[in-house]
This record gives structure tokens, C-alpha cells and sequence, in this order.
């Protein structure tokens, strides 16, 4: 079976806003933010409040990520981690089904 090569992706989203506010607060958890800076050995991170929907790799989109995300994963100053799906389900977020978030690491 030969690979499909995607031309355009519609990355862009919406997040209801309960939903948004519900998963913000879950990305935001004190345990949560621990086992982030665990895992980077880092002191501090916060959150940016930036999500995004990943997206198929691409000529346009090497990094699985849209464009104007990628300065986000050349910089040292930046984590990126995938949102867990249980952090999805409790948020109620359905569509899109894989999300995103941008830490600043400090």
C-alpha cells in the first residue's frame, strides 16, 4: 500500500469554553506541573495557555506541527507535551481528539 501524502490539513480548532477552562486547570495541577518539571529536571515550568492539534508530517509541516508552533520546538526555553487523554476525556474534549500544550520552562 502506497503512502498518502497529505497537501493541507485544517489544524485550526475551537475549545467550548467550559471545556477550555477545565482542561486549563487540569494542565495547570500542581502534581501535574511536578511531574513535568520530574521529567525536563527542570525547577518551574508554566503554561502558555498555547494548544495546538498536531498534524500530519508534510513538505509544509516537518515537525507534525503548525507552522507558526515550530519556533516553540527549536527553543531551549520551551517544552512541548501531549496532552493526556484522560486530560481530554475529564475536560470533555472531543473534537480534536489529540491536542498539544506549550510550557515555558523557567
Amino acid at each position: 500500500m502506497p503512502l498518502k501524502i497529505v497537501q493541507n490539513f485544517d489544524s485550526s480548532f475551537t475549545l467550548e469554553p467550559q471545556a477550555q477552562e477545565n482542561l486549563f486547570k487540569l494542565l495547570t495541577n500542581e502534581n501535574f506541573i511536578s511531574q513535568i518539571c520530574q521529567q525536563l529536571q527542570c525547577q518551574k515550568v508554566e503554561f502558555t495557555e498555547l494548544l495546538f492539534q498536531p498534524v500530519p508530517y508534510s513538505l509544509s509541516t516537518p515537525k507534525g506541527m503548525p507552522a507558526d508552533f515550530e519556533k516553540y520546538h527549536t527553543s531551549d526555553e520551551y517544552a512541548i507535551i501531549n496532552v493526556p487523554p484522560n486530560f481530554m476525556f475529564n475536560a470533555k474534549v472531543v473534537h480534536p481528539s489529540r491536542l498539544c500544550a506549550i510550557y515555558r520552562i523557567g
